[in-house]
């Protein structure tokens, strides 16, 4: 990392292997004391423009910072080492994010695989559509119970080598769910695997802020959520198509080939990210000059007790994380928000089918929408927190808070409650198809900025809590997800899906209300008060 030294110059070297990062010659260094350009950043707010960085920092106008060849600059100042992740080279770096995508699309896939088979696995078993749903919502709660002991674990153990043994242990699950011979097979083996495939998804925060800058990281996290949000629909949408011409069995060995597939690529591109920057640099090389299936197994990183913490440490920083009243108050308004997309995906075919004597061809078109629209988030997301970060930063001096990460869901709000009523309202009163599929596609459209909107806000409030972050949005989600599963086809029989949808996007407004917009306003006096969370090792 950039060094302060007397007289207030800073040491900056660059590594061969980053591509973006200019290199004025190298001056010696009295100290060893990194500038911590993100501590500052949770603080005060984030600076790109070195004139105004060093106003903040009240560094000499002569200091030297690292940046990127358009001349911002790199907040976190990445080391002199190109063993440092933020100094990968740029094909690395987007493998990472390559393999992070692929094995976080598994993780809903997987889940939600089954809905659309509901009444085949019914009649299959001699039991309800609702009882077969259990096996769904089990799948759904251990999602989130499998995050947080992902992020757990790798804080002790790495992350790769949990990211590779969660991934088997997946596949193995996947391959009983389709071969079970009785419902309660099944289900076994469908809980299972919510717990284990789901580490990418539960954990992928702190990949992407071990590997890239602050610059890069709204628009990696929309990639990535990107490959969360659209796996659910997928999912179902492939399960409607099969059954058309095979069985649901087909359906579930597909999965355990995705599945497999993803383990595939951990083995191919995955690297451990983890980079203890209070260690010297000669004992992380230590870990680095073993081969890499030894850092896949973790064997490299318990030889080398590589992370440095205890495992009830770990544990420790996922309850200290919670304590900090901006996550508390996001998860509280994700809760709300997004388990209504999630019991919708896994119930709606249940009411389509027979309301408008779809066959499974018909089901996986319909499915089309939500899909399309997670996938046109890619391109908004990229442009909307491009333009919003630059906005704020105009307004506000140069500084870039982590509230401006909020702003994108005031923005989406109308079109998520609009898009979802025209669910409700076209269910209930037989409307053209059309309306559900255009309602549907916006309602998606809006959930994959929102996600990546509070997932942005957190990773920027508290950089070294990003997977503990993850790992709680990720809980939060699913439990509501299984919560609302339980209610969600028993409801729209007895109230109407009409009233159904609207009481939920009530509840979504209301949500927005109470919990984005105080954090909007808030936040930074709130995390001013709270201060820092100080993790032994980032």
């Amino acid at each position: 990392m950039a060094t302060l030294k007397p007289g207030g110059d800073t040491r900056v070297t660059a590594s061969s292997h980053g591509s973006d990062i200019s290199t004025p010659p190298p001056e010696k260094s009295t100290t060893d004391q990194p500038i911590d350009l993100e501590r500052l950043g949770e603080q005060h707010g984030y600076a790109l423009d070195e004139t105004v960085l060093k106003q903040q920092l009240g560094l000499p106008a002569d200091a030297v910072l690292k940046k990127d060849a358009t001349g911002r600059v790199l907040i976190p100042q990445p080391s002199d080492s190109p063993l440092d992740p933020l100094n990968w080279s740029p094909w690395k770096k987007r493998s990472i994010l390559i393999m992070l995508a692929i094995a976080s699309f598994t993780c809903d896939y997987s889940a939600a695989t089954g809905a659309s088979a509901l009444l085949v696995q019914a009649e299959t078993w001699h039991i309800s559509p609702n009882t077969v749903n259990h096996a769904t919502a089990g799948n759904t709660f251990m999602l989130g119970v499998g995050g947080l002991v992902t992020v757990w674990l790798s804080a002790y153990f790495g992350r790769l080598p949990v990211l590779f043994y969660f991934t088997v242990i997946a596949a193995a699950t996947a391959i009983w769910s389709a071969a079970a011979g009785s419902f309660e097979s099944y289900m076994a083996s469908r809980i299972l695997n919510g717990f284990f495939v789901v580490a990418a998804a539960g954990g992928g925060l702190m990949w992407i802020n071990d590997v890239f800058f602050f610059h890069e990281r709204p628009r990696m996290i929309n990639i990535w959520s990107c490959a969360i949000i659209l796996s659910p629909f997928l999912g179902p949408l492939f399960m409607a198509a099969v059954l058309q011409v095979s069985t649901w069995r087909v359906e579930m060995y597909l999965n355990f080939g995705i599945i497999m597939a993803s383990l595939v690529t951990i083995v191919i591109l995955g690297d451990e990210t983890f980079f203890p920057r209070h260690k010297p640099i000669s004992s992380i090389s230590n870990i680095y000059a073993m081969p890499r299936w030894q850092r896949l197994l973790g064997l490299a990183q318990t030889k080398t007790r590589y992370t440095d913490n205890t495992i009830l440490g770990s544990g420790a920083r996922l309850w200290q994380t919670a304590t900090r009243l901006p996550v508390f108050l996001i998860c509280f308004f994700y809760f709300l928000d997004f388990g209504w997309t999630v019991a919708n995906n896994t119930t709606i075919s249940v009411i389509l089918v027979p309301a408008y004597q779809l066959d499974y061809y018909g089901l996986a078109s319909i499915y089309c929408s939500p899909v399309i629209g997670a996938i046109l988030g890619i391109p908004l997301g990229h442009f909307l927190f491009d333009f919003i970060g630059r906005l704020w930063a105009r307004r506000h001096n140069g500084i870039i808070a982590p509230e401006a990460r909020l702003i994108p869901l005031w923005i989406v709000l109308p079109l998520k409650i609009a898009g979802y009523n025209m669910i409700g309202v076209t269910m209930q009163r037989h409307l053209n198809i059309w309306v559900l599929i255009v309602g549907w596609g916006m309602h998606n459209l809006a959930t994959i900025l929102t996600t990546s909107a509070v997932s942005a806000y957190l990773i920027d409030c508290y950089p070294e809590a990003s997977g503990e972050s993850a790992a709680w949005l990720n809980a939060v989600r699913t439990l509501a997800g299984f919560i609302l599963g339980y209610v969600q086809i028993n409801w729209a029989h007895s109230a109407g899906t009409e009233i159904e949808y609207g009481i939920q996007t009530a509840i979504m407004g209301g949500a927005f209300l109470v919990f984005v917009v105080p954090t909007t306003i808030f936040g930074s006096r709130i995390r001013k008060i709270q201060g820092p969370l100080k993790f032994k090792t980032n």
